[in-house]
């Protein structure tokens, strides 16, 4: 496949297909990207650490390499984006922790290093929320990050700013994490794809911070945000390594839609989402009825507890506190102290993260109970799609709010959470804009291992429905 005359509309493996055919040149197509970049980042603060002096001389060498008559790798010669909160090596990693501003990492994490391994080319490091805890990307090291399509609109945390620069077609691919939604939220707020793994399947060593004890380290996915659905698979078997579990040795291509139970949550929760998001799941229902798939809309009460399950869940069994973590290498802030700075405006932490070292604090039920309910969701889940389902509900309520706004209503990220808690894989997918011009989204579950099927239902629906809209498409619009 020949990649479209606007660089920017590509998917990565096109991108690198028309490379290694010589149609296009690595450099082409970074500074391409680059120069996009440079129009779009000083309104969106998303790149927050660049290195574009870097990634062309690496460009450069890419097409010295395929000029001497290398064996070529699979991203050879196309850009990405990193989240800052993923170590590599003589760059910073301090996710948004003031007191961390000034340290280097001293090598790549493994994933970083399997995706330069495999010939792509960091552009930069993307923002996040202050130690990657909260669904917006802000923090006092970077500042804020703004949304492509409104920049008063949030990007979503804490890989927003993997979502906000893949959102703007400056990134073919992105790399982020997720233990309770950080990447199918900034994706799905930014009108992009995104993929949380089925649990052990990505390593997530090399990220600061770590997971916090054996809970979140269970709950925490590495993976990647990208504008095109074609590239998911690809991303996810090099972010795996070359001994990869058996989830991932199928091919999205070989799964037979026709016959697949597809149930539909339009309103998952005791909370009506937007019309808009309702909506969106419904119109997916559809296309993939045309497909041949069984379609109906189902029930499971055992969401509405989604944000005291997956809270309790991420809470147990943990190393250090939140509030611990705030102390960088330092003890812990005094939070009545940073409390009254911030009221002033001088502390070094964000309004989310003194919040949530307060609200820890408050007890959030049982943990054998919590455990108890998790089991019976779980169960009651799978038994409604069976082992080869998928289960469709809208990844938020709401399209992208308001900077600001999700801090009165927190407890909406149980749309995403509940699925780290329960352990399954889930694909983030566009569906288009609402009437405001903001994109719309939905999240395609599976049963245990089933990635390879979200992932075909993902490509489905891109095809039915158009996936990932330019934001310079829909200002015309």
């Amino acid at each position: 496949m020949t990649p479209p005359d606007d660089l920017r509309l590509a998917s990565a493996t096109a991108l690198a297909a028309a490379i290694a055919r010589k149609e296009l040149r690595a450099v082409e197509v970074v500074d391409a990207h680059i120069a996009h970049a440079r129009a779009v980042n000083p309104t969106l603060n998303a790149i927050v650490v660049e290195r574009f002096a870097a990634a062309r001389a690496e460009a450069e060498a890419a097409d010295a390499h395929q000029e001497a008559g290398h064996p070529l790798p699979p991203l050879h010669g196309v850009p990405c984006t990193i989240k800052e909160s993923f170590a590599f090596a003589g760059m910073p990693n301090c996710a948004g922790l003031v007191s961390r501003a000034a340290y280097r990492s001293p090598a790549d994490a493994i994933t970083v290093a399997r995706l330069r391994g495999a010939g792509a080319i960091p552009m930069g490091l993307t923002n996040t929320s202050e130690l990657c805890m909260w669904l917006e990307s802000d923090n006092r090291v970077y500042g804020r990050t703004n949304n492509p399509y409104q920049s008063a609109h949030i990007v979503g945390g804490s890989s927003g700013g993997e979502g906000a620069i893949v959102g703007s077609g400056a990134s073919p691919f992105g790399l982020g994490s997720d233990v309770g939604g950080s990447i199918r939220l900034p994706a799905f707020f930014n009108g992009v794809f995104g993929h949380k793994c089925s649990p052990g399947l990505i390593p997530n060593s090399g990220q600061f911070p770590s997971a916090n004890g054996a809970e979140a380290e269970g709950m925490l996915s590495t993976g990647p945000l990208c504008r095109k659905a074609v590239d998911l698979w690809p991303l996810l078997r090099i972010l795996a390594g070359p001994d990869l579990p058996a989830a991932l040795r199928r091919d999205p291509a070989t799964e037979a839609l026709a016959g697949l139970r597809v149930v539909m949550l339009p309103r998952p929760t005791w909370r009506d989402p937007q019309p808009a998001q309702a909506a969106a799941v419904l119109k997916a229902g559809e296309a993939l009825k045309g497909r041949g798939a069984a379609v109906s809309e189902g029930s499971l009460p055992g969401l509405r507890k989604g944000f005291l399950l997956w809270g309790n869940r991420l809470g147990a069994g943990n190393v250090h506190s939140f509030h611990e973590l705030l102390g960088g290498e330092g003890p812990p802030p005094p939070l009545a102290r940073e409390l009254w700075r911030l009221f002033r405006g001088q502390s070094a932490h964000t309004p989310a993260a003194l919040g949530l070292a307060l609200v820890e604090k408050v007890p959030l039920g049982d943990p054998a109970a919590n455990v108890r309910a998790l089991d019976a969701l779980r169960a009651e889940l799978l038994a409604l799609i069976g082992p080869r389902g998928v289960l469709l509900q809208p990844t938020f309520p709401r399209v992208a709010p308001r900077h600001g706004q999700p801090l009165l209503r927190f407890w909406e990220a149980g749309y995403t959470g509940i699925y780290n808690a329960l352990g399954l894989p889930v694909t983030q997918v566009p569906t288009g804009l609402d009437g405001d011009g903001l994109p719309t989204g939905l999240q395609v579950v599976g049963a245990p291992g089933e990635d390879a099927l979200c992932v075909a239902v993902a490509q489905a629906l891109e095809a039915d429905l158009g996936g990932w809209v330019p934001p310079w498409q829909a200002a015309r619009a």
